[in-house]
């Protein structure tokens, strides 16, 4: 699979890829597979692909969205779709601070234990944010890869910006700082989203 989601994450965007000796065309894949699967899962498309090819490392970039409900009371059609903050959240903090983050930068300090990866070095290509759906507002954020929980933390700590326990320009110190320990707590899992995969 392109993305390793964790529990409670959903996706719109996931890429898988396998091997087979099954007859089926590839365009009549999608209809044989989702008559057998369970209707959480729908497969959209399917088509033949070169044997080197991988989900995963074949991938230029990811995008994750990432869906905060700030109206006054939670929507009950986006619960499990969106995280509702008890704060009143200022936009325009949330999109200074997210500039802090855009480029390559080592991102340690928006990584959670448990994952042995070589390196923390990521690079965002874009972080905005789209306040049209208003109250739902929607975080879309490119990398060539991210670490553990990073959108997460990412968004945890964007959002102590947004009530005022934070500046914006901490988020700048808290990414040189190298520190798991600095940055804001892990947003809920359910408001992320891997929303594409490039090739």
């Amino acid at each position: 699979a392109a993305g390793r989601t964790d529990t409670g994450v959903h996706a719109r965007g996931q890429v898988v890829n396998f091997f087979t000796s099954s007859s089926i065309p590839p365009e009549r894949l999608p209809r044989a597979l989702n008559s057998c699967l369970p209707e959480e899962i729908v497969v959209l498309g399917a088509e033949e692909v070169p044997p080197e090819f991988h989900a995963r490392r074949s991938a230029k970039s990811k995008i994750y969205r990432y869906t905060l409900d700030c109206g006054e009371y939670p929507d009950v059609f986006w619960r499990r779709f969106a995280w509702h903050p008890i704060y009143k959240l200022q936009a325009d903090a949330l999109q200074e601070a997210g500039r802090h983050l855009v480029g390559t930068h080592d991102f340690s300090s928006f990584r959670a234990s448990g994952s042995a990866v070589k390196t923390s070095v990521r690079c965002i290509k874009r972080l905005e944010w789209d306040f049209s759906q208003d109250p739902l507002w929607h975080l879309y954020i490119e990398a060539d890869g991210f670490l553990y929980k990073m959108v997460r933390i990412i968004v945890g700590t964007l959002v102590e910006v947004a009530r005022g326990a934070l500046r914006p320009e901490d988020v700048a110190r808290i990414r040189d700082g190298r520190d798991r320990n600095l940055a804001g707590p892990t947003a809920p899992a359910r408001g992320l989203c891997l929303w594409e995969v490039k090739y």
